[in-house]
Parts: C-alpha cells; sequence; structure tokens
C-alpha cells in the first residue's frame, strides 16, 4: 500500500495510486452550496490536499476522480479559471519574502490572464486579473488560498513585521468582496482566524465552516474510514507488535484520534501521524517531530498561566474561532493549531470545553512546555524523570525530594513569572509526563493543597512556602488538617513543606512527615 504522506498533490496521489480516504462527496456538498468559505483545522491535517483537490475538480479532470463519489454526484464537470495561492512555503521573515511569494503568482497569472500597466500594488494586479480571467474564459473565477494566515503566524513576536503583512494581506483578501460578481467560490485554509484582517471584519459573505458539524470529517480520517481503507495495515501493525487486531485498533485510537471540531461529532483521526505509524508499523509521536510552534509554549511560559487550566478552560464560540489580539489568551490558538480540541458543549451556556485529543498530544506538548521550567537538557530531563518514577512509586518520599531539588537546581534561573505559579507548573509538568494523577490546588473543606500526587500505594501533600522555612508549610498542613479527606484511604500518606527560594528559584529546604 502506497501511503500519501506529506503527499499534497491530488492529481500525483491519483496518477501514482497512493491511498486516497475519498472527501469528494463531502467537498461537492460544500462547492454546490457555498461561495466564499474560510476552514481553520491544524497543520498537517490535510488542508492542502482538499485545496489541490477541489483545483482538479474546478479544472475540469474527470479523469483523475474515476471510482471517487463525485464522479456520480457531478454531471458538467466545467472547467473554471482556477487562481491558487499558496502562502505555504515562504519563511516570511521580512515582507520582501511575502513580496516575492505574491509577485510570482500575480506574474503567473498575468502572463495567463492579461496585464495593465497601470496595475502596480499586489491588490490591485489581483483585482484586475479576476475580471479579465472572466471575461476571457466567460466563467466565473475559482479562488483558492491555501494557509491564508502563514505570514501573520510567522510573526507573532514582531508587531511591527506582522502589522505589515496585514496591510498587504488585506489588499489581497478584500477582492474577495470587491469583485464577487466574477467569482464562482472562493475557499481560504488557515490555523487561525484573525479578525482583524478584512477577509473577516470585511466579508459578511465569508462563510466559517470551521465549527460546522457538516464539515466536521472534510480533513482528517474517522474511524469508519480507517477500518474501511487500511484493515489491512492494522493487521501487519498487530502482528508486527504481537497484538490483537482489537488491541491494535485500541491502542491507534488512543494514541492518535479524538479531535472533535464540533459538538457531538465522531472523533478525527490525524492522518499524518496515523499514515505514518501504519508504514512504519510503530506507534511514534510523529505529529510534534514534524515540528513545534515554540511562539505557543513560549506564550504559555511568559504569561504565567495555570497548565491546569488548559483542560478547565470553557470559551464561547467566538473566542474558540478568531483571534483578536495575539496579546490576549492562548487557548483559542492552542485549539486551532491541534494542541486541543472540543471535549463537550453546554448547549445553554453556549460554552466549549477544550481537552487535549489523544496521548500523542499531551505527551508531546508536556514535553515541550518542560525545558522552558527546567535545564532545557533532553538527556538530563529523561533521567530525572525516570528516578522520579522509582522513587515515588516506591513510596522513597526522600529520595522523590532530593532528586526534585537536584532537577530543579539546574533550571533557567533569569525566568521571569510568579514564583509560585513557576512551581506549580514545574511540579504539574514532571508528574504528568511520568503519568502520576497530580492534582495542583486540590480542594478541601479548610482550603487548598498547594498539590497532592497519587499512586497506587502511596499519597504526598505538598505545601509551598516561598522564602518561609519549610517547617511552616507542613505546619499548614497539620492546622488545616488537610489530610483527613483521605483518612479513610488505606494508602501511605505523606506530608510534604516545601520552601521556595525566589534567589535561586529552587528548594532551599524541605521537611517530610510519614
Amino acid at each position: 500500500m502506497l501511503y500519501p504522506i506529506g503527499e499534497q498533490s491530488f492529481g500525483r496521489l491519483r496518477r501514482v495510486g497512493y491511498v486516497y480516504v475519498d472527501k469528494t462527496a463531502r467537498m461537492y456538498e460544500l462547492t454546490s452550496t457555498s461561495k466564499c468559505c474560510f476552514l481553520s483545522r491544524p497543520r498537517r491535517f490535510g488542508k492542502s490536499l482538499l485545496l489541490s483537490t477541489m483545483e482538479a475538480y474546478f479544472l475540469g479532470k474527470r479523469e483523475l476522480f474515476k471510482g471517487l463519489a463525485i464522479e456520480q454526484l457531478e454531471q458538467e464537470w466545467k472547467q473554471y479559471p482556477v487562481l491558487y495561492l499558496d502562502l505555504n512555503t515562504g519563511e516570511y521573515d521580512n515582507i520582501e519574502s511575502l513580496d516575492e511569494i505574491l509577485n510570482l503568482a500575480l506574474l503567473k497569472w498575468e502572463n495567463e490572464y492579461g496585464s495593465v500597466e497601470a496595475e502596480k500594488s499586489p491588490g490591485v494586479r489581483f483585482m484586475g486579473i479576476v475580471q479579465r480571467a472572466y471575461e476571457k474564459t466567460g466563467e466565473e473565477v475559482v479562488i483558492l488560498v491555501d494557509e491564508y494566515d502563514k505570514p501573520i503566524i510567522s510573526a507573532i513576536d514582531d508587531e511591527e513585521l506582522q502589522e505589515k503583512f496585514r496591510r498587504k494581506l488585506k489588499s489581497i483578501y478584500s477582492v474577495l468582496k470587491t469583485q464577487s460578481d466574477y467569482i464562482r467560490f472562493a475557499f481560504l485554509t488557515g490555523v487561525s482566524k484573525f479578525s482583524q484582517l478584512s477577509v473577516f471584519s470585511d466579508l459578511n459573505n465569508l462563510e466559517d465552516i470551521s465549527l460546522n458539524e457538516r464539515y466536521a470529517d472534510i480533513c482528517g480520517i474517522s474511524e469508519e474510514e480507517l477500518y474501511t481503507y487500511f484493515k489491512e495495515s492494522i493487521k501487519v501493525l498487530a502482528d508486527k507488535k504481537n497484538m490483537t487486531y482489537d488491541e491494535a485498533c485500541d491502542k491507534l485510537r488512543e494514541k492518535y484520534d479524538g479531535y472533535h471540531f464540533a459538538p457531538n461529532t465522531v472523533g478525527m483521526y490525524n492522518p499524518f501521524s496515523l499514515l505514518n505509524a501504519l508504514k512504519a508499523g510503530n506507534l511514534g509521536d510523529y505529529w510534534f517531530e514534524s515540528g513545534t510552534p515554540t511562539f505557543l509554549i513560549k506564550m504559555l511560559r511568559t504569561k504565567d498561566y495555570d497548565l491546569r487550566n488548559l483542560q478547565l478552560d470553557r470559551l464561547p464560540a467566538k473566542v474558540l474561532s478568531q483571534v483578536d489580539s495575539l496579546k490576549s489568551s492562548a487557548i483559542p490558538l492552542l485549539y486551532q493549531s491541534g494542541y486541543l480540541t472540543i471535549k463537550s458543549y453546554d448547549e445553554d451556556l453556549k460554552l466549549y470545553q477544550l481537552g487535549f485529543p489523544n496521548r500523542e498530544v499531551e505527551e508531546g506538548f508536556m514535553q515541550s512546555l518542560l525545558p522552558l521550567y527546567t535545564s532545557g537538557d533532553e538527556a538530563i530531563s529523561a533521567a530525572y524523570l525516570g528516578r522520579f518514577v522509582e522513587y515515588v512509586k516506591a513510596g522513597n518520599a526522600e529520595g522523590f525530594m532530593s532528586n526534585l531539588k537536584a532537577f530543579l537546581d539546574g533550571g533557567k534561573y533569569a525566568l521571569a513569572g510568579e514564583l509560585e505559579k513557576y512551581f506549580q507548573n514545574t511540579m504539574y509538568l514532571i508528574f504528568k509526563l511520568v503519568g502520576f494523577n497530580v492534582d495542583v490546588e486540590y480542594m478541601t473543606s479548610d482550603g487548598r493543597i498547594d498539590m497532592v500526587i497519587q499512586t497506587k500505594d502511596y499519597i504526598y501533600l505538598m505545601e509551598l512556602k516561598v522564602d518561609t522555612p519549610a517547617e511552616k508549610a507542613l505546619e499548614q498542613i497539620e492546622k488545616k488538617d488537610y489530610a483527613k479527606v483521605f483518612a479513610a484511604d488505606n494508602r501511605t500518606l505523606y506530608k510534604i513543606g516545601v520552601s521556595f527560594s525566589s534567589e535561586t528559584r529552587s528548594i532551599s529546604e524541605y521537611r517530610i512527615m510519614h
């Protein structure tokens, strides 16, 4: 079986004979009932392949769709002029990089449909091209834009450059409105919906299908599609890993499934990770290995964001689907980038509950965050994490705490931020990564315990103080009787008072009571 990993050309995919998960019925429905649409999906989720499929369809290449659902649905197979703008290839480290991409596309179209000397700016040139394409062919124009927001995302930490990109792109996207009479269909894909661009603030005819349940499966692979197209591949994986077929299905589901792009819809598998796993016969972390947007990680760290709230915050649809300011919450961007997904929806309050879609994303995300709170040396971190597992499982509180102190001693002391939040986030990351049940600010009737770590045989209650003796922290555990909530629990319980130093940003001392 030929797996279309990284293959974004529908034509080549069909000619070579790669397996193709048929999305053409959904595409036909969309193109038949809508005119101007936007779709937000995470990277590596098949957006480019979808656009390439649309391009082939609107160019009337019926031979490429032989045996697919749309072959029976479409009767005319008309050929339209297609203007395909791919913004996915540029580095966008300066305004000239965007100018070059736009100019190359505009020159290509002008060579085909003509140019006018008076048309100078990219927006005016694009407007003229659309009109001339319509006049020359007698057919309305199809406009496809891949990763419309790539320049803006690339300059997310450079406000001046980002504003230049905004102005330049605004002149291009405004053509979707001014030339509407000449347009048959327009489709834009991207990761984030930036409301300040005219394409969203000015275009009242733009349909955002990102949260539309009808198109929740237009990208990605559903479980039904997995079993339909890849049953034999799953069997091969199962044999290689000495698992049953059902066990292999469960492992794939746990690792790569779980994306929901509308409430109460089927979960979608990350196609990039899934196809890589089936091809290699190994359940690896392929999506994260293909690249992690560091700006999101840094945004969480610099804002002292409480990492537990990644799965606690509930957001309205408007906040979830657009970004008004990159200085605001990182949560919408985390959702749009694929690190969080919809877990549930409160119909009465109109709020979405978010969470990690699967184990690959959760573990990869935690691994990406940990270096910002610790030494940053992956080999050292891995060694310490291994010892954490050993000590915590064995009930060795002294070994666990001394190992933790040594681990934090190698941290980046210059990092800014609230000290207690820094410590809590570090602890949360460590214990999530090693698979323990960890709660930060555990609620009791007498107050909140700073941290509770639970294993099969042990419970660790931890109270944190900053620049205050550890004995004071231990006294608070006793005074407020935090342990009583676990009075009926047969597991061994440890009470640990910790003093955190603002000077070294590490543990200055600790006290343990059994």
